[in-house]
């Protein structure tokens, strides 16, 4: 029996060492926007709670800046800002990225919205958002006035910015 537990508990062992987790639960609906201040991609210093009091923000996470997937869902956002900013949404993405990382990422891609630098993982965990390895898992958090409103768990790449314009017409 013992010899059986083994490799389980070397498989458990092993997602501790890469570090898959979230050390709170995700926000819940109808939560507040946490209040948690980091650097922006121009050094900046962002405090959410402040940025999001009103109107719609957007925060999403994806594990690395200028990857395949964490690009195609950057500009999924930036293609669509213009349709975005028409329904007043402020656009917040995160990452374990330093400053610097994000300032390329934002340049190199045109984004027209702010990116946040959290090598400390403090949004992360004010998110409840998992983490393998030190990367966010890729999730999408919508607030209306600071309220949480819509949030999508495993949110998408090339679809994000659809997916976000989809649940402000619901939430109209």
């Amino acid at each position: 029996m013992i010899q059986n537990m083994i490799p389980l508990m070397a498989f458990l062992w092993l997602l501790t060492l890469v570090g898959l987790r979230a050390e709170t639960p995700p926000l819940e609906m109808g939560a507040a926007i946490p209040e948690v201040t980091v650097l922006s991609d121009e050094g900046k210093p962002v405090t959410l709670s402040r940025a999001a009091a009103k109107g719609y923000a957007l925060v999403y996470f994806y594990p690395k800046a200028d990857t395949p997937g964490c690009t195609a869902q950057a500009c999924s956002l930036r293609d669509e800002y213009t349709a975005l900013q028409q329904k007043g949404v402020a656009i917040f993405g995160v990452s374990a990225d330093k400053v610097e990382a994000q300032a390329k990422f934002r340049e190199k891609y045109h984004l027209p919205f702010t990116l946040l630098a959290d090598p400390e993982k403090k949004v992360m965990d004010a998110f409840g958002v998992p983490r393998m390895g030190g990367f966010a898992r890729r999730q999408a958090f919508l607030f209306k006035d600071g309220v949480l409103v819509w949030r999508d768990l495993k949110a998408s790449t090339k679809e994000q910015a659809a997916d976000v314009l989809k649940a402000i017409a619901g939430e109209s």
